[in-house]
């Protein structure tokens, strides 16, 4: 995309949501003049936090926001990825380099008053790091994910239900089931090192925002942003669940300074909300015009290649409570969302900027697996078969 491109969308979606939310943006954290994250009032006793990973999506928003309230940071990783926002912020964060499977090194002899794992992706990774740090840190909390209710049975997912531990015989190559236990194992490594009363789990839905690696709810604001004739499955009433990562890196802060413990779910909106809700939100924040082709047959989608199009999934089988994951607790405890279309402007600007490579924006809009691409002939076979 060219620089004028860029600064056309950038220009056009700032002033679109400022009509479309009544105003400047209120109730969420500001940026300071040293270009961190911050939400007043401060916390009165700084701590030093620990981020286990720390350069992918959720790691930059914790390090800027926490950064802004006067905490001082540290970070553990490979050394091999660098932040795709936020940058000037990991000049004022200590870097300590090793590797979760076989080097701790560097964290040995070190305390700080709480440890953020966002990069536990192995049961014996969780146990060790909290084995090694439990005699000098406070607090530790582990990044986990509402996948551990997988399969989604039911209509309820709250915190205290029963959560699989082990993956079925002849389940092995469900990659929802393996993920869903690796973190259900994990957050057992967690809780029976540091204690119930240390250990704070947060289990976060799909996120998205800016520094989201995923490209799958990015669709949405990229597709609406182009407007003409968008396919939206499923049926109008079908759940969905999403939350802009920087809200639930922000709420991680709050929780390890208020000393939080406990299990919580991390998803959005702060009530529930159906997939036709959900594009008319999206669609807010801009002002392309916008034909919706609305598709309810999930076999016409099946037989289409639209399997899902996160957040939506059809509620259907093993997914059927997938986008209903109880949130009361966290709501109760401080969890806390951007406007909608203020997450969507915000990925997209993110989005058209020198941090995405143009060969995967282009990969979004023509790859070999681009629904961007197929839209215009799934749109035809459905309106053939609707004999429209």
């Amino acid at each position: 995309m060219s620089t004028d491109r860029r600064e056309f969308v950038k220009t056009s979606i700032a002033a679109t949501v400022g009509v479309a939310m009544g105003g400047p943006r209120t109730g969420h954290a500001a940026v300071t003049p040293s270009g961190f994250e911050d939400a007043a009032p401060r916390p009165i006793h700084p701590l030093r936090i620990l981020i286990l990973g720390g350069t992918n999506m959720l790691g930059p928003h914790a390090v800027s926001y926490a950064l802004g309230r006067g905490h001082t940071v540290s970070i553990f990783t490979r050394g091999r990825t660098d932040p795709s926002v936020h940058k000037d912020a990991f000049r004022h964060v200590e870097h300590l380099e090793g590797d979760r499977a076989s080097d701790l090194t560097a964290l040995e002899g070190r305390s700080w008053d709480a440890v953020i794992d966002n990069s536990g992706q192995r049961e014996e990774w969780t146990l060790a790091s909290a084995r090694l740090l439990e005699p000098n840190v406070e607090t530790y909390l582990y990044t986990s994910s509402t996948g551990v209710y997988y399969p989604y049975l039911g209509t309820d997912m709250g915190e205290d239900r029963e959560v699989a531990m082990e993956v079925p015989q002849g389940s092995s190559e469900d990659v929802a089931y393996t993920y869903g236990v690796m973190k259900a194992r994990s957050e057992v490594a967690a809780r029976e090192v540091f204690g119930p009363d240390r250990t704070t789990v947060v289990r976060p839905t799909y996120m998205m925002g800016p520094a989201d690696s995923t490209d799958r709810f990015t669709y949405w604001p990229v597709r609406i942003e182009r407007g003409g004739e968008v396919l939206v499955p499923g049926r109008g009433s079908d759940p969905v669940q999403y939350v802009d990562c920087r809200d639930v890196a922000e709420w991680m802060i709050r929780l390890i300074e208020n000393r939080t413990a406990g299990t919580f779910n991390a998803a959005g909106p702060s009530s529930p909300q159906g997939m036709h809700e959900f594009v008319h939100g999206v669609r807010a924040a801009f002002s392309a015009p916008v034909s919706w082709v609305m598709v309810p047959d999930y076999d016409f989608l099946e037989e289409h290649r639209v399997s899902y199009a996160v957040p939506w999934i059809p509620p259907l089988g093993n997914n059927e409570g997938s986008a209903r994951a109880n949130i009361g607790r966290a709501l109760a405890n401080g969890l806390t969302f951007r406007p909608l279309a203020v997450s969507c402007r915000d990925l997209l600007e993110w989005w058209y900027s020198d941090a995405v490579p143009e060969e995967r924006r282009q990969r979004m809009l023509s790859g070999e697996r681009s629904l961007v691409a197929r839209e215009a002939a799934v749109i035809s076979a459905w309106k053939a078969r609707a004999g429209r």
